[in-house]
């Protein structure tokens, strides 16, 4: 099993681990920061919308045109007195992108393209795309948008509890926001295929998170049995037992979205991916942070605020202050093996070990076995 593996297992076994939870406050922190920024570039540069949503005309020239991009970007721009999008196609033919034209200014601005280009007009494809067409596809894609969320809140508040979907939906507001921060920030352009990949984003961030919840209910039952483990240490637990998984479905995930965001984007100069790559790139990687760094840890403090998990924490805390007192030596979170406790009457199933297994037989060499001489 390689280095990966091995600590996959270590991690899910409880013997090594990271306090994500505890340190919380610093991840809440990190996403404020990261939010404002995104929300200030999204109010000062705004989004560029695409043709889709403005409206306007796309020209395409024959093939094998001897103008080069910028050129036939400079004699749009003052034929029309807007801003030009101009891409290369495969075939040498140039497609020509002018917003807020309407259909008297498009056969005129067609005209003096033909002549800039010294290309027959006739033979200059135009397209016109109106406005309002744009605006139905915003329309629908903020209706898509809040059924889904609507949808998403009752599965999760039926499946776990409304906190984790409390939690879940938060996760789903911080990504969508920063993706379109990003956008805003970086200038690229919003078309359909933007809002396609922001609907994608959001079932991946969603299940990256369900995957943490779904651990995390697990090894919750009957948590009010047993007085060795707080609710914010097992939630900590199952971020650990599902990390090295989350980093390999992400990591699997971007790396194609990367090819075509750097590669086909960038090098090719393919402009119609970065439509949709920057989208999927930025939101896959802000749902794995939201799932780890903000879903749970949130859960964890809902969950806290509830009497009886404080009360729980109470008792937790006062045991091991006890043990301490006594000089009995006191295990780390990470040494503690879930609803193993020593003492019959306080112990519960031990339906939260490591694949359903007892205490005794989770624990790795050489650590304390929990019983007292």
């Amino acid at each position: 099993m390689g280095k990966l593996g091995n600590l996959g297992a270590r991690l899910h076994h409880g013997e090594v681990g990271y306090d994500f939870v505890k340190n919380r406050k610093l991840w809440y922190g990190i996403s404020i920061l990261i939010t404002i920024t995104a929300i200030v570039g999204l109010a000062v540069r705004g989004l560029h919308m695409g043709i889709e949503f403005q409206g306007g005309a796309v020209f395409t020239t024959p093939k094998n045109m001897s103008a080069s991009v910028s050129q036939a970007e400079t004699y749009a721009e003052e034929a029309s007195g807007h801003d030009a999008i101009v891409q290369k196609l495969g075939d040498g033919s140039l497609r020509i992108q002018i917003a807020g034209t309407d259909t008297g200014a498009s056969d005129q601005i067609k005209q003096q393209l033909s002549k800039d280009l010294d290309t027959p007009a006739e033979k200059i494809n135009a397209d016109l795309v109106g406005p309002s067409w744009g605006d139905q596809i915003a329309d629908k894609a903020w209706q898509g948008l809040g059924i889904f969320m609507v949808l998403v809140v009752i599965y999760l508040a039926i499946a776990f509890e409304w906190r984790m979907a409390l939690a879940a939906f938060v996760a789903l507001i911080h990504d969508i926001t920063i993706t379109v921060g990003i956008y805003a920030l970086v200038g690229f352009e919003v078309t359909p295929g933007t809002v396609i990949g922001l609907l994608t984003i959001l079932g991946y961030s969603l299940y990256d998170t369900v995957v943490v919840f779904d651990s995390l209910k697990e090894q919750t039952r009957d948590i009010t049995k047993q007085t060795r483990w707080t609710y914010a240490e097992i939630a900590n637990r199952s971020i650990n037992s599902t990390l090295v998984r989350s980093i390999n479905t992400t990591v699997v995930a971007l790396l194609p979205v990367g090819g075509l965001l750097f590669i086909g984007g960038g090098v090719l100069g393919a402009g119609m991916l970065n439509d949709i790559s920057l989208s999927l790139f930025v939101g896959l990687a802000a749902g794995a942070y939201s799932s780890i760094f903000i879903a749970t840890p949130l859960v964890a403090d809902l969950k806290e605020a509830e009497p009886q998990m404080k009360a729980l924490k109470k008792r937790v805390l006062a045991k091991r202050a006890q043990a301490a007192a006594k000089g009995e030596p006191v295990e780390s979170a990470d040494e503690r093996e879930p609803y193993a406790d020593d003492e019959p009457d306080d112990a519960a199933p031990a339906v939260v070990g490591p694949r359903n297994q007892p205490a005794s037989r989770g624990r790795g060499r050489g650590r304390p076995s929990g019983k007292r001489r």
